[in-house]
C-alpha cells in the first residue's frame, strides 16, 4: 500500500447531496485506510525489538511513557480529590462518607483511570505524532521512505503502537491508584474519614472484573491512539497549514472515538 499520493481530481460536489455522499465516501475511505494502517502495523511490530528498530522503539516509549508522568500525576491525583468531594459530599447526607473510598476505587479502576491516561496521552503524544508525520508528508520524505524501498508503516508506526501499546495501560494502572490516594487526601481532611476506613472500603471494591475492563479499554486506546494520529499525519497537505489541521482532528478524533469505544466496552461487560 502506498501512502504517497496524488491530489483528488474530482470537483467540488455542489449540492447538498453530493455534499453528504462526498462526505460519506470520504468516511468510509479512512476508516478502511486506519484499518489497513493498524492490522499493517500489528503484523510489523515482530520486528521493532529487532537490532534496527530497537533504538526507535526505546525512545518512542520514553515519549510516550516517561514524558507524560508528570502530567498524568496532576491529572490522576486531582480527578481523585474531585470524586472524592463531590461523592463524599452526597454520602454525607445520608451519613455513609465512609463509602467514598468505595466509590473513588470503582469509579477510577473501570472508567477515570483509563479515560485520563488516553485523554492525556492523545492530546500529547497523539498530536504530536500527527505533527511530526504530517510535517514529513509535506515535505515529501514519505515519499522518499517509499521510493527507497522502505516501509512507512513498518518503520514510523510499528514502533509508536509498541510503545503505546505498553504506556497507556501502564499509566491507566498509575492514574488509578494515584486517584485513590488523592481521594483518600480529601476524604480525611474534607470529610474527616479515618484512613483506615477509607483505604479498607477502598480495596473491598477493588473488583478483578474491574481492573481488566479498565486495562482492556487503556490497550485499546493505544491502538486508536496511534492510528489515527498516523493516519491523520499521512493524510497531511498544504504545508504548515495542514499539519496544524491534521494535528487539530487527530486530537477532536481521538477524544470522540475514546469516548465513545469506551462506553460500549463497558455496557458490553456490564
Amino acid at each position: 500500500m502506498t501512502i504517497s499520493r496524488e491530489p483528488d481530481p474530482r470537483p467540488e460536489p455542489r449540492g447538498l447531496l453530493q455534499r453528504l455522499g462526498r462526505a460519506a465516501l470520504s468516511s468510509l475511505a479512512l476508516a478502511g485506510f486506519e484499518a489497513s494502517v493498524c492490522a499493517r502495523a500489528i503484523v510489523s511490530m515482530r520486528t521493532v525489538f529487532g537490532r534496527r528498530q530497537r533504538p526507535e522503539t526505546i525512545r518512542q516509549l520514553h515519549a510516550c511513557a516517561v514524558k507524560s508522568v508528570p502530567v498524568v500525576s496532576v491529572v490522576a491525583f486531582f480527578i481523585g480529590m474531585i470524586l472524592a468531594l463531590q461523592v463524599g459530599i452526597e454520602l454525607r447526607t445520608y451519613n455513609q462518607e465512609g463509602l467514598t473510598g468505595s466509590a473513588v476505587m470503582a469509579s477510577m479502576l473501570r472508567e477515570m483511570g483509563p479515560f485520563m491516561a488516553g485523554l492525556v496521552l492523545a492530546a500529547s503524544v497523539g498530536a504530536a505524532m500527527a505533527a511530526q508525520i504530517g510535517t514529513m508528508s509535506v515535505n515529501e520524505e514519505i515519499a522518499a521512505l517509499e521510493i527507497m524501498d522502505i516501509d512507512p508503516i513498518r518503520f514510523l508506526v510499528a514502533p509508536r503502537l509498541a510503545a503505546m501499546v505498553v504506556a497507556v495501560p501502564a499509566l491507566s494502572f498509575y492514574t488509578c491508584a494515584l486517584g485513590v490516594l488523592g481521594g483518600a487526601v480529601v476524604s480525611h481532611t474534607q470529610l474527616a474519614v479515618p484512613w483506615e476506613t477509607y483505604f479498607r472500603n477502598a480495596m473491598d471494591f477493588a473488583s478483578q472484573k474491574a481492573l481488566w475492563v479498565g486495562l482492556f479499554k487503556a490497550f485499546l486506546f493505544a491502538f486508536i491512539i496511534v492510528t489515527v494520529s498516523c493516519c491523520e499525519g499521512f493524510r497531511t497537505t498544504h504545508g504548515a497549514l495542514g499539519v496544524g489541521r491534521a494535528t487539530r482532528r487527530s486530537v477532536v478524533l481521538n477524544f470522540l472515538l475514546i469516548l465513545i469505544i469506551g462506553y460500549f466496552v463497558t455496557r458490553f461487560f456490564y
